[in-house]
């Protein structure tokens, strides 16, 4: 059914701009296309299509809706129109013309014109010949597709012969690509729907499972429809979906994955396993807040409140400022899951603080998630600045930024701090936190996430209450009460519980408010059980937003279905105490379907406008059609056993069966449960058909069977010519495009995955082939991708291109990102050479996770399936399987891997019993055929079951849907054969003993038959050297068949024990060599040679077998029936005529018994062949012996095992006095194989020799592969061969040579460069003709150069210190890693750039660079060079700060110094049982073992041209020129610089740390000189040990919390072998400075120079002693001299044989066979550790040791690196006056604008405050002052900072020392008197760098605050004194800066000593009294002065006013004078009185 609206015209007088018509029926709305303004009549004539589930009732109605479309603002409604639909319904069509309707309802001079269809099926009318497309047949789909393949194919073949890779791209675009025409043929199922179409047609309500199949029959349209790609496990370290996880690879078995190799580099792309992922580890999140800046808002207190999760930590307070400088550092640990770390929510939250009284009101908060960090490099943000905004008034905009540091530390991450220094310039733009691709404006967004409806959920109440109740009210209730949980970006969202319902029906949508793109990427999605003790949780689903949505330039906003999200947990059998229970959670992988809920997801990008606030909304929302998404359709799942064998012996007693299951269909236990709604509903008959077809949907089970034995190991079920079949049918929405997709791109991801691993092997062989075989493999990946494009765009137009948006969106992405992924393919291809084929590797494999993430598809098409195995009622042991995996589609490239396969599964306990050692168990071994596909493809179900069975009626009508599939399928063609297990040796297994080591013997199991080999007793590495004889194995199907596909073999290995049972060490999986009978036994292909199989224990590598397994057909004359439970047993001797001989049997001490038989060797020419080779081993000594039973070790021995010979080493008399081997060197003489692959390992075992003759062992190493200690000799002859191929490649790709770094051997005399004159030279070199600068870059240049001016510490020579080459160092770190970095960016750039180009071109251009780089040594460049680098010239340069070298992690840790390892290597000795738990194993290490070991043919040729190590002949002997093993006495110096970021051990979030050091018994404490409250402390310590090696020979450095109360914490160590570094060739005893200088900071302390130095090394090396001469050294046949204009020619004499020979020494490492780097002066940075939290930081470390021979000449005193005091200063500023300070009050009298000014300013904090006196009633904003304030402070030069030392509180034990920047605040204020001052501006002047005043006022505006670099800028700490104008500013709310006023003062800096010689006094006092300011009179304080304010307010104001009263008033008496006297005086004068 269909309804389809075509909508023709609008007619809309006077009506201008774009429209759009927006039509709706049933809460589904279409919107028209775009119609532009082409006057009054509007042709649209577009059709609109709602295909229906259910008949439309007649008082339904369709509304139109039109508006008016603008592309800036919201769209404006014109007119509507409503249709009713009664007339449609009735006579099937409708066509009008009518008014359009305001929304008052009132007609509007506008019309509309439409034409309605409403299709039922059966009928087959048109309008007018239009209607929608019906959907495509499927085999007209089919032909289409396969044309398309064979173009593509002819084109590509085509193109493989033209010469131009470039035709190559233009031809495949033009491959055809044409949609088939829609068909309008009915499917099969179709037509049979409408012949059993059900009499009542009602609306179907929210379908359940058993429905499902009636709404199948309730109509809708045939074709093609279910469109889209499965979910599939990512790649990431995040899971997208955790609750759909792929099961074990240890589980899922297939023909390809035995190869050891393969193996191992495949799982090498996927960085964390799942269960890794769901495991519990430790975790530290540590945030560092800085400091914040523009803070909106005028003078506040603001705090900092970090969360994460559920914890809140907090800054301090800082007071009176919006720019507050924290640099605080906050620890968060965890022991959990990564999965559930990673969606905890990070919130940083600046809040003004407020007093007890009021709450802290919130300023601005900045969100994201851990994952987001995790995700980053390094798993950190590094001095990022967070944008923060008011989540309840986002148009407000930002309201300030939040600098700050977070990082993620794991287990073994090494914490990398990027190169940056403090005084870079702070770009808050350039440096956001945000992650790469994510825009810097980013706005608000609701993401709407829709819950319709959910199904088949299981019982979760107590059925005990029920029937309770049930019993006494008769009432039947559904147990379970859901609703839904959404949480996103730490909000949650709850829907209404619905109680008492399986089936529950929502339509309610969750709203999130939240910023886009959002900084958290998961929502979790939970139903659960409501209940009044403890809400349950029924089902987790999490949804990765990356996974929803695109970013590129046609990507999508997050969209998700409407789509079932399948939930699984724990089984659904209820039970108040669920084992499973956190399956439910998503931690885990479910092992049962638990429920579908139907969601859709949606983001709105919201206007500023209307804007809502942050938090969640949940409304109501409109259902939908499901039809609409996803037609349902009838599934078809078919298994067949094969074989069930290896079954645990404990489930042998019971009768088993086995049961398939997809989703609740299937599941006989404990499947689905009706609802009771549902039954009231329904009428009786129609229930009672419903269960019934409900039951014959499906046979899910096994017939239950007793399992046998033959050998009591394992038992197996007797399915042997008959295969049990289970089959179920079940509806689900049809959405198999999906899993098509994904499969398709699994193809190509499959074979390059085998292409890259074949060329990866053939790189590191470095095969002649190695080109031809990645062009190939890229060739394959071009023409794969072309495949896919050919099959998927005919599903990109209609209905096929997906259901939902998600869907179609992701057919594109897919399209477009294969599309571009064989265009770089191609690209690639041709610029693979020999030269650079590793950099195209790495290209290829960046394509490989390209396309892995397009095979993920987060909408879920089907469930996943299940096979559990039952006994005894009970679930015991299941498989979960992908649905995707098992897909059939008519296109064979669409099919899953295993559909219609034989596969192996190895079935596997549930939930946590599955993991750890009962996980190690399998519980059974099946050999199973699945299918899975429509009803009407049913036909296919059989067509891969392995041939040679007999086809019963039911296998002949599989065509027909509803016929049954068979119960049993019978073989008949079988084929028997002889199973030779050739086991030969294993290597590296996991100790399974106390001593460390194990009793191993071999289990091999072929079907159901199961044989041992002999134990070998305490070893890790056993040679069985047998051949195990299976006799006869039966295998069904074709014998060409089982060739290619034979059974697996399955070997375990196990430990003996004498007591209890044997202990399980792991398992192998092999595939046998299968012989047919027709084939002959002979080369090449038999015998087959001995491989390596990979050894597992759950998720563990337990070591590797060398064995091989073939299987030989044998005829059976004899055959006779078997018996039932019982093989016949035959005569091998009748078997074996047309056999190989057996070897004959060995020669056994041990007793044959009937049960084994004669113990057999491995044949002769399967063995590896052998030749005679030497090993060597150098025994130097033991190291850290920990205790044997409760006794010392104090006579130890070693012995060196390998292929059966042992070497023993001379016995230490006494460990502790010495525990170095007196006889150093041994060798033995050996038979090994001459393939390195077959070399047996050796085993270095440790054994205490004990009185009355007893050994007891110590411990044990295991060295798999000898091929580190193989020494492969290089002869005369191949020397020259590999001179003259470099000499051949050199030729083509000359290049100039860098003319600073010559190389040794290419020239007998060397210039060199002393360090003094090298970096200028360079510099000068650099920027010759080649590289000219812009005038801009040396303005910009010029101005950085002013600006560091200011950076240098004084450059007085004398005041040079230890620090200043340390700091000086530091910044030249920064500098080089940056360059590093850069430079390795721009050979990315070049390497991406030239895919683009051809290689040719790409390659000139980069040779054309190098030239014009290196092409500086012109004549006129030399003269210049020289004339201002000559002697004169030199005098004026200032000498440049010598530096030392800082390594950002360990000094062993450096490439170049090879762990210092060269001859001396150290090995760990084991001891115990290896568990699996990290901790326990670590504890096994007991002790070490020094030594080395090389092994080499023997005798080694005649004519070699090689040398050992240390640069000998090694015909006599590999280790020779070591040093003497004697115990040797040492002055050890250890220097600690530092710590940084050391982790809180205190409740106030810091630590009192301090250093203890231990070397053998000395144990040093400076606990007195902790540090109080510091996270970062300088120590500046040195510490003395004298030392003895080897005693003495590993130093521990520890860093202590101290505590008042209680026993100190540790807080982390880290561990220095010095023997190693005493003794190696690098010279790490004392580093060689950059400099040589007698005197100052850089004096050379090594008590041998230079000069003694080089001639010592020459000695060694047996070189000619070093001579010196006219400023000239010869070494050997080198002459090394300075350059003519060297500085250090003017030094002469015994200064410059000192700076030769120091210049030599920095180049040691290019002399041929002595030669090695140095060791330079340094600083390390060593890790700290804890053992409480094994494996994660603690904090860092900075240090230095040297150690100096006591039997050598000492040297002088240790280096002074006390941390430098900080210089007492004196900052004196005076406030002179203010000028146009804003006028804040009104004038009480007379209204009149005007302020009471005062200005404040302080240093170190608003606690240090000070005050001028109030300018009164300022009326102009002029303000005068004459006041000074004095601010003394203690200041840091080198680090820039005042450094503060205070009491944090009352109860604080002592000072706290703290740093801040030197930032000087000044604030004017307006004074009120009976309420708060009123605050008018600030400025913040950085004392190191701000704009120089203005000369006056008028020069003064905010343009002096511009960081540009168009200001002029000072240092105070250079200009001492300085006077001028400045700008007071407020920032409004839009950011911008208002000018508020002006002040001038005069700055002035003094040091202690000038303040004391120059005292001055605070304001206006003595000494040195500031004149008082000249202010007008009008300045005065009213209330004080009464007369002054009725002079100069009153009066001044009122003057005339006041006259003209007093003249009115005088002139008023009069007149009533007058008055009053003139009737008296009248009448007086009347009267004559």
């Amino acid at each position: 059914m269909a309804l389809v609206v075509r909508l023709r015209e609008f007619f809309l007088p006077k009506c201008k701009g774009d429209k759009l018509a927006k039509i709706e029926f049933r809460g589904v709305a279409h919107t028209s296309r775009l119609m532009t303004d082409s006057g009054d009549l509007q042709t649209l004539d577009q059709l609109f299509e709602w295909p229906i589930g259910r008949p439309i009732e007649p008082d339904e109605t369709v509304s139109v809706a039109l508006v008016l479309h603008s592309r800036l603002l919201p769209d404006r409604s014109i007119g509507h129109y409503i249709v009713p639909l009664q007339k449609v319904v009735k006579e099937g069509k409708l066509s009008l013309r009518d008014s359009l309707l305001d929304n008052n309802a009132k007609t509007l001079p506008a019309t509309i014109s439409l034409e309605m269809r409403y299709t039922v099926p059966g009928t087959d009318d048109s309008i007018d010949g239009w209607s929608p497309d019906e959907g495509m047949d499927e085999e007209r789909l089919l032909v289409d597709i396969q044309q398309n393949i064979a173009n593509l194919e002819k084109t590509l073949t085509s193109n493989e012969r033209r010469a131009s890779w470039s035709h190559e791209q233009a031809s495949t675009s033009r491959t055809i690509d044409k949609s088939p025409a829609p068909g309008r043929k009915r499917s099969a199922l179709r037509s049979m729907r409408s012949l059993i179409r059900l009499g009542k047609q009602r609306p179907p309500r929210d379908v359940s499972s058993e429905d499902e199949e009636r709404a199948l029959l309730q109509g809708g349209r045939s074709g093609l429809d279910g469109i889209g790609t499965p979910v599939g496990e990512q790649a990431s370290s995040r899971a997208g979906s955790q609750s759909s996880l792929e099961s074990d690879n240890d589980s899922l078995l297939d023909a390809n994955s035995l190869d050891v190799t393969k193996k191992r580099l495949r799982a090498s792309h996927h960085q964390r396993t799942p269960s890794n992922l769901l495991k519990s580890q430790d975790f530290q999140l540590c945030i560092t807040i800085i400091e914040a800046r523009q803070l909106a808002g005028l003078n506040m207190d603001p705090v900092v409140c970090v969360q994460v999760g559920d914890q809140k930590k907090y800054t301090s307070v800082k007071e009176s400022t919006n720019c507050p400088y924290y640099n605080e550092y906050f620890v968060f640990d965890f022991h959990m899951p990564p999965m559930m770390l990673f969606d905890k929510i990070i919130t940083l939250s600046v809040l003004q603080s407020r007093n007890i009284l009021r709450h802290n009101k919130m300023l601005g908060s900045f969100k994201l998630d851990v994952a987001t960090v995790w995700s980053q490099p390094d798993h950190q943000f590094y001095h990022k600045w967070a944008l923060l905004s008011d989540p309840d008034d986002f148009a407000g905009g930002p309201k300030g930024y939040l600098k700050c540091d977070i990082s993620v530390i794991g287990k073994g991450d090494s914490v990398k701090v990027p190169p940056k220094s403090e005084k870079d310039e702070d770009d808050i733009e350039a440096n956001l936190l945000l992650p790469e691709g994510v825009p810097v404006e980013r706005q608000r967004a609701r993401f709407i996430v829709r819950v319709y409806r959910a199904d088949g959920l299981p019982k979760m109440n107590s059925s005990i209450m029920a029937n309770v109740k049930r019993a006494f009210t008769g009432e039947v209730k559904d147990l379970v009460d859901p609703y839904v949980q959404v949480s996103f970006a730490g909000l949650t969202g709850k829907t209404s519980v619905k109680k008492n319902c399986y089936a529950p029906v929502w339509n309610e949508q969750i709203v999130f408010s939240e910023m886009f793109p959002p900084l958290c990427q998961r929502i979790k999605i939970q139903l659960r059980d409501n209940d009044q003790v403890n809400n349950t949780i029924i089902g987790t689903h999490f949804i990765d937003l990356k996974t929803i949505s695109n970013d590129g330039e046609k990507g999508f906003l997050p969209t998700f279905g409407p789509a079932f999200i399948h939930l699984y947990g724990s089984t659904r059998d209820y039970s108040l105490l669920d084992e499973h229970a956190s399956l439910n959670s998503g931690l885990g992988e479910g092992v049962s379907y638990r429920a579908r809920l139907l969601v859709a997801i949606r983001t709105e990008i919201t206007d500023n406008i209307d804007i809502a606030p942050s938090g969640v909304e949940v409304e109501p929302s409109y259902p939908i059609t499901e039809s609409n998404y996803g037609k349902n359709e009838e599934y078809f799942l078919f298994g067949s056993i094969m074989d069930a064998t290896m079954i645990d012996k404990k489930l042998g007693d019971k009768p088993l069966f086995f049961e398939l299951s997809i989703g609740n269909a299937g599941n006989s236990l404990d499947g689905h449960n009706s609802s009771s709604q549902e039954i009231d509903e329904e009428e009786g008959d129609d229930y009672l058909d419903n269960v019934s077809a409900e039951s014959a949907c499906w046979q899910s089970t096994t017939p239950p069977v007793k399992p046998m034995t033959h050998d009591r190991l394992y038992h197996f079920l007797p399915y042997w010519d008959d295969k049990p079949c289970m089959y179920v049918r079940s509806v689900w929405p049809d959405y198999r495009r999906r899993m098509y997709n994904s499969n398709l791109i699994m193809r190509i991801i499959e074979k390059l995955e085998e292409g890259l691993l074949e060329s990866h092997l053939q790189i590191e062989a470095d095969s002649p082939n190695m080109e031809k075989t990645l062009k190939q493999t890229l060739d394959d990946l071009a023409f794969g991708c072309g495949k896919y494009l050919s099959i998927s765009r005919c599903y990109l137009q209609g209905t096929a291109a997906g259901k939902t948006k998600l869907d179609r969106e992701r057919m594109k992405l897919c399209v477009r990102e294969i599309e571009h992924i064989a265009s770089l393919a191609r690209n690639l291809k041709a610029l693979v050479a020999k030269h650079t084929i590793k950099e195209r590797y790495k290209t290829a494999q960046s394509y490989l996770q390209r396309l892995r993430y397009l095979a993920e598809d987060p909408q879920h098409a089907l469930p996943d399936i299940f096979l559990w195995l039952v006994s005894g009622g009970k679930r015991v042991a299941y498989q979960r399987l992908q649905a995707k995996d098992l897909i059939f589609s008519v296109v064979g490239e669409e099919s899953g891997k295993d559909c219609g396969k034989v596969q192996t599964l190895l079935l596997k306990l549930p939930g946590k019993r599955g993991i750890g050692v009962s996980g190690w168990v399998i519980q059974a071994k099946l050999r199973i055929y699945l299918w899975l596909g429509l009803t009407k493809h049913k036909k296919n179900f059989v067509s891969g079951l392995p041939a040679g069975y007999e086809v019963s009626q039911e296998i002949k009508s599989a065509e027909r849907p509803r016929a049954l599939p068979p119960s049993v399928i019978h073989f008949t063609e079988k084929h028997y054969f002889q199973l030779r297990a050739h086991m030969y040796q294993a290597r590296s297994l996991i100790g399974s003993d106390a001593s460390g080591l194990s009793d191993p013997y071999a289990q091999v199991v072929a079907g159901e038959w199961c044989k041992t080999t002999q134990v070998v007793d305490e070893t890790l590495s056993p040679t069985w050297d047998e051949l195990l004889v299976f006799p006869e194995l039966m295998v069904c199907g074709l014998g060409e068949e089982i060739k290619k596909e034979p059974p697996n073999i399955v070997i375990e290995i196990f430990d003996q024990d004498k007591v209890g049972k044997s202990e399980f060490i792991g398992r192998a999986m092999a595939k046998p060599h299968v012989k047919l009978l027709s084939e002959p036994y002979e080369p090449p292909k038999f015998p087959p040679k001995l491989e390596w199989f990979d050894i597992n224990r759950g998720v563990d590598h337990a070591g590797e077998l060398l064995a091989m397994f073939e299987m030989l057909e044998v005829r059976r004359p004899d055959f006779r029936p078997r018996k039932k439970g019982r093989q016949n047993e035959v005569d091998p001797g009748q078997l074996e005529f047309e056999l190989p001989a057996l070897p004959s049997p060995k020669d056994c001490l041990i007793p044959i018994t009937q049960d084994t038989g004669p113990i057999l060797p491995v044949p002769p020419d399967i063995r590896p062949t052998l030749s005679k080779y030497r090993i060597e081993v150098l025994f130097w000594g033991l190291r850290d012996v920990k205790r044997v039973h409760l006794l010392t070790v104090d006579k130890p021995r070693v012995d060196i095992e390998c292929a059966g010979h042992i070497l023993h080493s001379s016995v230490i008399t006494n460990a502790r006095k010495n525990p170095n081997f007196s006889t150093p060197v041994k060798f033995i003489d050996l038979e090994l194989p001459e393939q390195e692959l077959y070399c047996p390992p050796l085993t270095v075992r440790v054994v205490d020799c004990r009185s009355f003759g007893r050994y007891t062992l110590v411990g044990t190493h295991m060295i798999n592969s000898i091929h580190r200690y193989l020494f492969n000799p290089v002869t005369k002859k191949q020397r020259e061969v590999e001179e003259r191929k470099k000499s051949q490649q050199l030729q083509p790709n000359h290049t100039a040579a860098d003319p600073w770094a010559n190389s040794i051997s290419t020239s007998n005399y060397i210039i060199l460069d002393t360090d003094e004159t090298d970096v200028q030279l360079r510099k000068l070199a650099n920027s010759g003709p080649g590289t000219l600068q812009s005038k801009r870059e040396k303005t910009e240049s010029n101005r950085k150069r002013k600006m560091s001016m200011g950076h240098a510490a004084d450059d007085d020579e004398d005041s040079k210190d230890w620090w200043t080459k340390y700091f000086a160092s530091v910044e030249a770190m920064i500098e080089e890693t940056k360059k590093a970095k850069n430079e390795e960016q721009d050979r990315e750039n070049q390497q991406n750039g030239a895919c683009g180009q051809m290689a040719e071109g790409s390659s000139g251009g980069h040779e054309e660079k190098k030239k014009i780089k290196l092409g500086f040594k012109s004549a006129g460049n030399a003269a210049k060079i020289a004339n201002k680098w000559s002697p004169k010239a030199a005098k004026h340069l200032k000498p440049k700060t010598a530096l030392l070298k800082i390594f950002p992690s360990e000094l062993e840790a450096q490439p170049e110094f090879n762990a210092f390892k060269e001859w001396l290597q150290t090995f760990d000795l084991l001891r115990g049982k290896k568990t699996g738990e990290e901790t326990e194993d670590d504890s096994r290490v007991v002790g070490k073992f020094k030594g080395n070991i090389k092994v080499y043919k023997w005798p080694l040729p005649k004519d070699i041209d090689d040398h050992t190590i240390m640069g000998f002949d090694p015909q006599y002997g590999f280790f020779q020129g070591l040093p003497s093993s004697d115990p040797i006495h040492v002055l050890v110096r250890v220097y600690v610089v530092k710590g940084t970021d050391l982790h809180p051990m205190d409740l106030n979030g810091k630590a009192d740390p301090y250093v203890v050091l231990q070397l053998g018994s000395k144990r040093i404490s400076d606990k007195e000189h902790y540090i109080s409250k510091q996270l970062n402390p300088v120590f500046g310590r040195c510490f003395e040990f004298e030392a003895t090696f080897p005693q003495d020979s590993l130093l521990t450095v520890q860093v202590w919390d101290w505590d008042l109360v209680g026993s100190d914490d540790l807080i982390g160590e880290t561990r220095i072998d010095l023997e190693n570094r005493f003794y190696t060739r690098h010279r790490a005893t004392c580093g060689l400075p950059s400099k040589y200088e007698e005197y100052g900071y850089n004096a050379w302390r090594d008590p041998m120079k230079p000069t003694q130095i080089l001639a010592k090394l020459c000695k060694e090396g047996k070189l000619e002693p070093p001579s010196y001469f006219n400023g000239k050294v010869k070494v050997g046949n080198k002459t090394f001299g300075l350059n003519n204009d060297d500085v250090a020619l003017t030094r002469g004499g015994k200064m410059l044989e000192e700076y030769l020979a120091l210049a030599v020494l920095k180049r040691w490492d290019e002399f041929p066979r002595i030669g090695c780097k140095l060791v330079p002066e340094h600083v390390e940075t060593r890790p700290l550790y804890n053992a409480e939290k094994p494996g994660i930081e603690q904090g860092k470390l900075e240090l230095w040791v040297d150690m100096f021979p006591m039997d050598m000449p000492l040297p002088g005193p240790p280096l002074d690196i006390a941390p430098r005091k900080p210089k007492s200063y004196e900052l004196r500023i005076v406030i002179w006056n203010t000028d146009e300070v804003v006028l804040e009050d009104d004038a009480f009298f007379t209204g009149e604008k005007m302020s009471d000014i005062y200005v404040k300013g302080w240093l170190k904090g608003p606690e240090d405050c000070q005050y001028t006196d109030i300018h009164y009633r300022s009326l102009t904003g002029e303000g005068n002052f004459n006041w000074r304030f004095i601010f003394p402070f203690d200041y840091l030069v080198a680090e820039e900072k005042i450094v503060i030392s205070r009491k944090e509180s009352l109860f604080s034990w002592d000072e706290t020392e703290s740093k801040i920047p030197a930032r000087l605040e000044l604030q004017v204020w307006d004074a009120d008197h009976f309420s708060a001052d009123d605050f008018l501006g600030a400025i913040t002047l950085d004392l190191n760098r701000f704009p120089r005043g203005a000369k006056s006022s008028k020069l003064c505006t905010l343009d002096m605050l511009k960081t540009d670099g168009s200001v002029p800028m000072v240092n105070i700490f250079k200009q001492k004194r300085l006077k001028g104008w400045w700008p007071f500013y407020i920032k409004k709310e839009n950011e911008e800066m208002e000018l508020t006023g002006k002040v001038e003062a005069e700055i002035h800096l003094l040091t202690h000593e000038e303040a004391e010689k120059n005292p001055a006094g605070m304001g206006r006092n003595e000494p040195d009294p500031l004149d008082k300011p000249n202010r007008p009179d009008a300045s005065f304080m009213w209330f004080l002065n009464p007369f002054k304010s009725i002079r100069y307010i009153v009066w001044h104001n009122y003057k005339w006013t006041i006259i003209k009263g007093l003249i009115f008033t005088a002139l008023a008496i009069m007149l009533l004078l007058f008055f009053y006297s003139v009737p008296g005086y009248s009448v007086k004068k009347l009267l004559g009185a």
